[in-house]
């Protein structure tokens, strides 16, 4: 039956027939069967190519440390599902900027990981611009090489003709949308960056302009709908709760594949992890029809699978699916003295078998094509990442903001709460004083939540350590400011993700300053008790709005990035030094000069209480 013939009722259907005498109407009219699309997804791996190993899960009950995710393993997994009748492969941004592999190659290795897999799209998330679009551009040029035909989507992007990514005499290297043939169906994909984020906490050419994401969605949604495509998949790059309120705003959106908050869904008490939420979850659009809504971790830790069913005029019937932890051997659990033992073989093989029933988990060895290209890189990096500098002789969890639903330092031991607790981060509570520990003026330090990007287990510290918590390349900044500018910062901080609906990693912490948070509040009354820690005695004294503070920080927030309009008014005016320390560097001097790190005491920590904004107090 002509394709056409879908987009009508059965009357219309059978009157298009007569006036065209098509001999395949003759008879009962037969309405196309229903199609069920599957999707295959990740977000948000960050050049995090190796597994992390020693990576405590709870497994059939137990504790059990298992080597989690590995891009080799990714590639595994999306192999695994190549029998998957009308599969589609996406990435939903956030493929750089994490790791020495990102540091040393920009991109490159990364893109050579993901041909391994041969995603259908790809769409760029805010860290694709930390180093500008030339930076992008060769990164995309590098997919681009490995015959994979992966379409590069954003929809609300627009650079600037002659600029990187729109030479003169070349094609565009963004497109608002791509159709894919599946299954004899059309599926069309739109993607969409996020704006703020992106161009207040990145570096794109100022010439590269960023449109609103509902309204550029909506716009690529409409054309692909004149062509007669029904069936649409929106991939996001702006964080679960945004996709959530951008389901309500489009129509005719199916399914909605996501990235940027990091955030796990589904249900993974069992392995004793925290989730944000179902997978997938099921929204509705402007029209009132079900939204498919997934989205997949972090770090090449987990896939998202998701099957969607459409009815015969093409609406979203139901949607299931999971998002599975890959992990491998090998597995180790504690003895009677609480070491940790690899299990034996035949308890290992057992344990592998009996998880095969649990589909929140996957167990499979990584890709041995993949494990090839990236040993490649491995090897450059190896006598740079051994160096020691130190040891934490305690877990220093990362946590955005307090109270938070999920756990960014899931799987570290000592670390199972520390979301729920009201010190927040214990690693931006340690860079933070780092900061001050490099700078020769500086009363207060000041580090953006967002600015770390993993925990730091028990346990030796290497460089690779240092470069993979802080990996941009920024320097520590002086600014002058009074006790007025300095809280209003904070509330600059607070504000751009409470009140702002931006990131999340604009959340402040100090060294030298703390408080106490009620999130309850409106902006000014969120912050009290506001304690700077005096340099020579160490007394805790009140904020003074009218005395001169100099705060150190790095150039990123220095500049405003993040929400931080104050601190970019004062750089501005020239209120500032720039001490041109590489802040990474500055971490590890520090770690050096104390021969190791432990967590500040609990007097030291910025937040001193915290109220969320349900209203409930952290412990």
């Amino acid at each position: 039956m002509p394709r056409f013939l879908l987009f009508f009722s059965r009357p219309r259907a059978l009157w298009l027939c007569a006036l065209l005498g098509l001999a395949a109407c003759s008879g009962r009219y037969e309405p196309p069967a229903p199609f069920e699309l599957n999707i295959a997804h990740i977000n948000d791996h960050h050049s995090q190519l190796e597994p992390f190993a020693g990576t405590e899960l709870r497994l059939d009950g137990v504790p059990t440390q298992v080597e989690l995710g590995g891009f080799a393993r990714q590639t595994a997994a999306f192999k695994a599902l190549a029998g998957t009748p009308n599969l589609l492969k996406l990435h939903a941004g956030d493929a750089l900027t994490g790791t020495l592999y990102y540091t040393f190659f920009q991109g490159r290795a990364d893109a050579r990981l993901m041909n391994t897999i041969c995603f259908d799209a790809f769409i760029p998330g805010n860290h694709e611009f930390d180093d500008g679009d030339g930076v992008l551009r060769d990164f995309l040029d590098a997919l681009a090489q490995g015959g994979c035909g992966t379409e590069v989507l954003s929809s609300n992007i627009e650079p600037q003709a002659g600029t990187p990514l729109a030479p003169e005499g070349g094609p565009a290297y963004l497109r608002p949308s791509t159709v894919r043939r599946i299954g004899g169906v059309d599926v069309g994909i739109v993607g969409a960056t996020i704006v703020g984020k992106t161009v207040n906490s990145s570096r794109p050419l100022p010439s590269t302009r960023f449109h609103e994401e509902a309204a550029s969605a909506q716009k690529a949604i409409d054309a692909l709908r004149a062509r007669g495509v029904r069936h649409i998949v929106v991939m996001t790059h702006q964080g679960y709760a945004n996709d959530k309120a951008l389901a309500a705003r489009l129509t005719d959106v199916d399914v909605i594949i996501g990235g940027d908050s990091h955030t796990l869904l589904g249900d993974f008490s069992a392995q004793g992890l925290s989730s944000s939420g179902p997978y997938p979850t099921v929204a509705r659009n402007r029209s009132g029809e079900p939204v498919c809504i997934g989205q997949a971790w972090e770090y090449a830790k987990a896939i998202g699978q998701m099957r969607v069913r459409f009815d015969a005029e093409g609406r979203v019937l139901d949607c299931a699916g999971q998002a599975r932890l890959l992990i491998g051997e090998p597995f180790a659990r504690q003895d009677a003295a609480g070491q940790w033992q690899p299990l034996p073989p035949a308890e290992s093989a057992a344990l592998a078998r009996r998880l095969e029933a649990q589909p929140a988990v996957q167990v499979l060895a990584p890709d041995p094509g993949a494990a090839r290209v990236l040993a490649e890189y491995t090897s450059a990096l190896t006598a740079e990442k051994a160096k020691t500098i130190g040891a934490a002789a305690e877990p220093l969890c990362l946590v955005r903001v307090p109270g938070e639903s999920t756990n960014r330092s899931a799987g570290v031991a000592g670390c199972a709460d520390a979301h729920q607790r009201a010190r927040g981060s214990d690693i931006a509570q340690v860079v933070a004083e780092a900061f001050l520990h490099g700078s020769r003026r500086a009363d207060i330090a000041l580090q953006n939540a967002g600015g770390m990007r993993v925990p730091l287990a028990a346990g030796t510290l290497t460089m690779n350590s240092a470069f993979t918590l802080l990996p941009f390349a920024n320097t520590l900044v002086e600014l002058d400011l009074t006790g007025a500018e300095v809280l209003a910062a904070l509330e600059d901080g607070i504000a751009n993700h409470l009140d702002r609906h931006l990131s999340d990693g604009s959340h402040p912490y100090t060294a030298g300053l703390r408080w106490t948070l009620d999130m309850r509040q409106p902006r000014g009354q969120r912050l009290a008790n506001v304690q700077v820690r005096d340099k020579a005695t160490g007394e805790w004294r009140p904020l003074d709005p009218a005395r001169t503070y100099v705060l150190v920080t790095h150039d990123f927030i220095a500049s405003g990035k993040d929400g931080y309009a104050t601190l970019g008014a004062a750089h501005a005016a020239g209120r500032f030094v720039n001490t041109y320390l590489l802040y990474t560097q500055t971490f590890v001097d520090y770690v050096r000069a104390r021969g190791g790190l432990r967590r500040p005491a609990p007097g030291d920590y910025a937040h001193q209480k915290v109220t969320t904004q349900a209203g409930v107090v952290l412990p």
